[in-house]
């Protein structure tokens, strides 16, 4: 199977990184493989970018002369459901967890192989900008107040539309369709992440998190439930009118 870039010049990376060894890098890779590459070295153009170069997913580090990667990160999610990849010398779980909370898709840690990058990036891009398919199961889920609809990827809640980025709907899609089923997290991460992502189980429970923000009301039943030490469901009752 070809990458997502491999002979798209409409596939565009907008690569955010202060250090020229990665920028020449990372860019000098990608060309090969069809991508076009933006890059901004500082942070302080991103969201102008974001606009006028419409890139289809983002490559973001996290430590930037004069910007906060975390604020822009976030920045980023509230104008554009962009697939992003954090790609940072900051390992620590509490830097993850921080970076997925405030919208990133996937977090790498520096130093990295050009063939992890690319193998994020292609499952990224696979989620964020799905295939159309014309036979799903089952177009149209309603949850409690809530509905889903498959096909146009778009969830209403009592009626009025709830917003989703492409990984939080690939979540909420996978769970719905096995509704009152036990979903492991190795699962979950199959299934939403891709292959290699099994062991990544905060990724799960950072994204159930934000579903509940968004889909749940306080005083009604939970739309997700957590199976201890197993994984996440959706309650059979929550899907009944």
């Amino acid at each position: 199977m070809s990458l997502p870039g491999a002979g798209a010049a409409s596939t565009r990376v907008l690569l955010v990184e202060d250090d020229p060894n990665i920028v020449d890098l990372i860019r000098a890779n990608l060309a090969v493989r069809g991508f076009d590459t933006v890059v901004s070295k500082d942070g302080a153009r991103v969201l102008q970018l974001l606009e006028t170069e419409r890139p289809d997913i983002v490559l973001l580090d996290l430590m930037l002369p004069e910007a906060d990667g975390f604020e822009l990160c976030r920045g980023i999610r509230e104008r554009s459901a962009v697939g992003i990849i954090v790609v940072s010398a900051r390992g620590g779980e509490r830097d993850k967890v921080t970076a997925l909370n405030v919208g990133a898709d996937d977090y790498m840690t520096k130093p990295f192989s050009i063939e992890e990058l690319l193998a994020r990036i292609t499952a990224t891009l696979r989620r964020t900008r799905p295939a159309t398919t014309t036979s799903e199961p089952s177009p149209v889920i309603q949850l409690g107040p809530v509905v889903v609809d498959l096909a146009a990827q778009r969830v209403e809640r009592n009626g009025r539309e709830v917003h989703l980025t492409p990984t939080e709907f690939a979540l909420l899609r996978e769970l719905a369709l096995n509704r009152g089923k036990v979903l492991t997290h190795a699962h979950l991460l199959r299934r939403v992440w891709g292959p290699g992502y099994e062991t990544e189980t905060e990724y799960v429970r950072v994204y159930v998190r934000r579903l509940r923000a968004k889909l749940e009301a306080d005083g009604d039943p939970p739309l997700i439930a957590t199976q201890p030490r197993a994984g996440y469901r959706l309650e059979p009752e929550a899907t009944t009118d």
